[in-house]
């Protein structure tokens, strides 16, 4: 069930990622694939998402992601950066995922250098599936935090993964 200030006027433009930022401190540098898939979900995130933190006002907001302590950090700000909350997640949840998923994306870049199309198609459909479920164990973990549609969802998983690759 959606809220009332979903259904009002402007709704859109208040319930939306304007701004993602990494910490990436730790991070070691990445193959020009995974730096696409960054800039890609960055780039998505702010054209169209939908994000709401749990009794907020509304927003847009701004996202510094980060890995703090072995957890996964969300800073939520406003558009202008005022602090308005953080919100921590284990991530040991999404070990097993993660591991899969880049494995299966190296299989998918591999298998498009040397492999049919038709078996290019079932390594993506992997792919996707192990995304989906990712994305769907985020929103998840985010229930009674923040309120997300599955496109953000799979935007931000994409996000965490990157946030795992490390030195």
């Amino acid at each position: 069930m959606q809220s009332e200030a979903a259904d009002s006027p402007g709704a859109d433009r208040r319930r939306r990622i304007v701004k993602v930022t990494l910490d990436e401190h730790t991070v070691v540098r990445r193959s020009p694939e995974v730096e696409h898939e960054r800039a890609v979900a960055i780039f998505d995130l702010i054209e169209e998402s939908n994000f709401f933190p749990v009794g907020d006002n509304g927003g847009p907001y701004s996202l510094h992601l980060g890995i703090e302590e072995n957890r996964l950090a969300i800073d939520i700000r406003t558009e202008t950066d005022e602090p308005l909350g953080k919100v921590v997640l284990a991530l040991t949840p999404f070990r097993r995922i993660v591991k899969d998923y880049f494995h299966i994306c190296e299989s998918y870049y591999q298998a498009i250098k040397a492999a049919t199309p038709s078996q290019i198609e079932a390594i993506d459909m992997g792919r996707r599936g192990l995304h989906n479920e990712g994305s769907d164990l985020l929103r998840e973990r985010l229930a009674g935090k923040i309120e997300l549609d599955n496109s953000t969802a799979r935007r931000l998983f994409t996000l965490i993964c990157v946030l795992h690759i490390r030195g």
